[in-house]
């Protein structure tokens, strides 16, 4: 989910109904064969069938900047994306690092069909689709076989309570190998109480941990996308830092002592106490 100029978007005749809601898929004018998904307006996903490497959403650049440090230029790798929208990071993945063996869980079947259907993936991806809860697909992966997990979830423009707590958290790290990295989207706006309780939540797991976000979302200034990162082993915090500083929409890495100070005394989130993710200010989306 992200909020971006839509003003230059044009919608394909019709729209399909699916589980999730009323999806529609957008054209972009400003780049041909580019892609918006939006479920009952919010925007879910950007695809560029013509450049999967390019990452128009800014905190999915962010995750792209993850995987791209998850291992050496073009290795394979072994990724879960738990919710599954327009496949987008699988496309970049399967771009960058040909051979990675990909497993997505995504919920809303009718949706995998309406994107694998009008937003074709590359040629020779290796991307297999569930249709199942985010949760209960985790699950059924075996321990220790995935190198990165990556949880974009939302129902509606929400995510779902179960998938914020310590117990998932800890189905993510049993799922990842050793050294495996994980990539979060958590979605909140002023005064972040949603953000520090998913950091406090991951660090509870995992003994590495940093956010990317850009500056006025950390401040509480506005609502908007951040980026949780965790792992058992350290994180590249320099190389981070300098992709984040460089995007067009210049993001901030938070770790360490400033990362403490970020999550003050908010308590880890588990399954007896969790709630979704709070509800997007009205008009977020809007086209102007």
């Amino acid at each position: 989910m992200s909020r971006r100029d839509r003003a230059h978007l044009a919608a394909l005749p019709g729209r399909t109904e699916v589980a999730g809601g009323t999806a529609e898929l957008l054209a972009d004018a400003d780049r041909d064969g580019s892609w918006e998904l939006q479920l009952d307006g919010v925007p879910q996903s950007h695809v560029d069938l013509a450049d999967p490497t390019h990452l128009e959403f800014e905190y999915v650049r962010r995750m792209g900047h993850v995987l791209d440090l998850a291992a050496e230029p073009g290795q394979p790798l072994d990724v879960v994306h738990l919710g599954g929208g327009a496949l987008t990071l699988a496309r970049y993945v399967a771009v960058t690092r040909p051979g990675s063996r990909q497993r997505v869980v995504e919920v809303d079947e009718a949706l995998t069909d309406l994107v694998r259907r009008e937003l074709p993936l590359p040629r020779g991806a290796r991307v297999r689709v569930r249709a199942a809860d985010a949760r209960e697909g985790l699950a059924a992966h075996p321990d220790a076989s995935a190198d990165v997990v990556l949880v974009d979830v939302f129902a509606g423009a929400r995510t779902p309570a179960h998938l914020t707590t310590v117990e998932f958290a800890a189905d993510v790290a049993r799922v990842l190998r050793p050294g495996g990295v994980t990539a979060w989207n958590v979605s909140d706006g002023p005064p972040l109480r949603f953000v520090r309780a998913e950091t406090a939540t991951l660090r509870t797991v995992f003994a590495h941990l940093a956010l990317l976000a850009e500056p006025g979302t950390l401040r509480g200034r506005r609502f908007g996308n951040t980026v949780a990162v965790a792992s058992d082993a350290e994180l590249p915090i320099a190389g981070l830092t300098r992709r984040c500083a460089g995007d067009p929409m210049p993001s901030r890495v938070v770790s360490d002592e400033e990362l403490v100070r970020f999550v003050g005394q908010a308590a880890p989130v588990t399954d007896a106490d969790a709630q979704p993710s709070p509800q997007p200010p009205a008009g977020i989306f809007d086209r102007p």
